[in-house]
């Protein structure tokens, strides 16, 4: 394996809203809705990421051009930047140390000061002992923060939710007090073998030695919910998922999955959704559909909200190749629980994706699974949803992909609508894509896996054009500007125009170049894209002015100078 991927009551819609509108990117598609589209203006298509000083991996910023600052991140990045009140925050590995008394593999959530890229402080996390099945290595931490005043949200590599002073430990350890604990490996994987309170206390006082100090340059944890030790949840690979924030509460997903043999799902019984208590961490709710015992491989796709004739829903793309809709208040199941009410659900794969030459799909475990010619992860068949779903004038929009080591295959776009769930309209001329839609101005943009970025009429589904980058594509499109963002496994960031014709920016000449006859390619233009010598995974963002570009193993705040 060489690289892994890794999506409010209307008072918290509104908290969302105020700092939008300010200019920051608060979290994953900046609200609820997902909607990755930014009012910024003035944004750069052009930028030189310039030269490194010599002899370190420091960029002369004096080399670049419309760069205001980079940041070094570690050596594998796949999050998305967020910006709220003055910070940065963005998931990472541990490959270069910050701090070294943190040594070794680990999940990294850093944050820097918006307005220099200063290094501030960092969330470290151990691996899991469970090793490469649940937490693989140096994937670092794949979710997307959120932010909402002085608090930090976040789905760590070890299976959690936790919550962050924003400010780290300068204004003192509040909260969570166990830090020291947290940031020891051999501790947390001691503690994860103990079997109660009593047991768990023999481990931290036999171990007490190996505790890591916290120090100026450390997360302050405020609460943290284990998805792990309280739901039974099994991730695997990697637990990703960027939360939602409705009201006093946190919506995430927990990732549960399959284990190495991708045949066996460990826990299905385990929800995929779960509902915490804002302020303390509380269990509050949980999923109980039963999509574990259906997943064809995991659960990463983030939930988003939808508001429709005054009723909020949640809204969530399952590891079954569903989209759901769930009431935000809990009911009470036959013993008790707290579960979501589902109230409606949409097959997000076409029926010709389940049949190929006479053959019926076979799911993992299934019977007769193991000598069927049509099975998961078939180019030919369905796949799971692990885009976020987007929201935009009562509609949903989400299309089906699997991880990105399955390769390339079939995929199917789908526009629900929101109240009833049933189809408003399929696109099924793209591929697998983990890529979050963009809409604007009544365009619709996509990128699939294999490197094609759609434009497509949001209201019908009928294509405008197709571009292919070639290249490989985890990135999800940014409208900002009048331009359409894009990044590539290749490294390139491509500018499109917002428009329904195809039209290429040319970083040369800092304009637009017209494409006839609605289909484009890479190869057949006389100019390239704005390239940064790394890999782009993570999705472009834009707050206040900057246009944020996460790459594997730095952080560039493109601006106009």
């Amino acid at each position: 394996m060489t690289h892994r991927m890794w999506t409010a009551g209307l008072a918290c819609l509104a908290l969302w809203a105020c700092a939008a509108q300010a200019g920051d990117w608060p979290g994953w598609g900046r609200d609820g809705g997902r909607n990755m589209v930014s009012d910024e203006k003035n944004l750069p298509a052009v930028a030189d990421p310039g030269k490194l000083k010599e002899g370190t991996e420091e960029v002369d910023l004096s080399t670049t051009k419309n760069v205001k600052w980079v940041a070094k991140l570690g050596s594998q990045s796949y999050g998305n930047p967020t910006i709220s009140g003055g910070k940065v925050f963005i998931g990472t590995n541990n490959e270069g140390p910050r701090d070294p008394k943190h040594k070794g593999d680990r999940g990294i959530v850093m944050c820097f000061e918006e307005a220099t890229g200063k290094f501030l402080w960092q969330l470290v996390v151990p691996k899991l002992g469970a090793g490469k099945v649940s937490d693989w290595e140096f994937l670092g931490i794949c979710s997307s923060p959120v932010v909402e005043g002085n608090h930090v949200y976040v789905v760590t590599n070890r299976c959690e939710v936790v919550c962050l002073d924003a400010n780290g430990l300068a204004d003192g350890n509040q909260g969570y007090q166990d830090e020291q604990v947290f940031m020891s490996p051999e501790a947390m994987i001691a503690l994860e073998q103990a079997s109660d309170d009593e047991a768990r206390a023999k481990v931290k006082e036999r171990m007490k030695d190996k505790f890591v100090p916290p120090g100026p340059t450390d997360a302050d944890i405020l609460w943290r919910f284990d998805m792990r030790t309280e739901l039974g949840v099994f991730p695997h690979n990697i637990a990703s998922s960027s939360v939602l924030l409705h009201g006093d509460h946190v919506y995430a997903t927990t990732s549960n999955g399959q284990d190495w043999s991708h045949v066996e799902i460990p826990s299905l019984n385990a929800p995929t959704l779960v509902k915490l208590d804002k302020k303390t961490g509380a269990l509050l709710a949980e999923e109980a559909s039963g999509i574990s015992k259906r997943l064809f491989h995991c659960n990463w796709s983030s939930p988003a909200l939808a508001t429709v004739g005054g009723k909020d829903l949640i809204i969530f793309g399952g590891g079954d190749g569903f989209l759901y809709a769930f009431e935000p208040e809990p009911v009470k199941d036959e013993e008790g629980f707290n579960v979501f009410k589902q109230v409606w659900s949409f097959e997000c794969n076409p029926p010709e994706h389940k049949v190929k030459d006479g053959q019926k799909f076979k799911m993992p475990g299934e019977e007769g699974a193991a000598d069927a010619p049509f099975k998961y992860p078939n180019a030919d068949g369905p796949s799971e949803i692990i885009a976020t779903p987007v929201v935009h004038n009562d509609r949903i929009y989400v299309a089906v992909g699997q991880d990105p080591e399955h390769g390339e295959g079939v995929g199917c776009l789908s526009c629900v609508d929101a109240a009833k769930g049933t189809p408003v309209w399929q696109y099924k001329d793209v591929g697998r894509t983990i890529s979050t839609v963009s809409i604007a101005e009544g365009l619709l943009f996509l990128a699939e896996y294999s490197g094609k970025v759609h434009c497509l009429d949001a209201e019908t589904g009928k294509p405008h054009w197709v571009f292919d980058t070639v290249s490989h594509v985890w990135s999800s499109t940014l409208v900002a500007d009048g331009k359409v963002y894009l990044g590539t496994e290749d490294g390139d960031l491509w500018v499109f125009a917002l428009d329904k014709e195809l039209k290429v920016h040319d970083p040369a000449t800092d304009a637009f170049v017209a494409v006839p006859g609605g289909k484009g390619k890479a190869t057949g233009l006389k100019f390239r894209a704005l390239n940064f010598s790394s890999p782009i995974y993570g999705s472009p963002v834009a707050a206040n002015g900057v246009l944020y570009v996460p790459t594997q193993t730095q952080l560039w705040a493109l601006q106009k100078k």
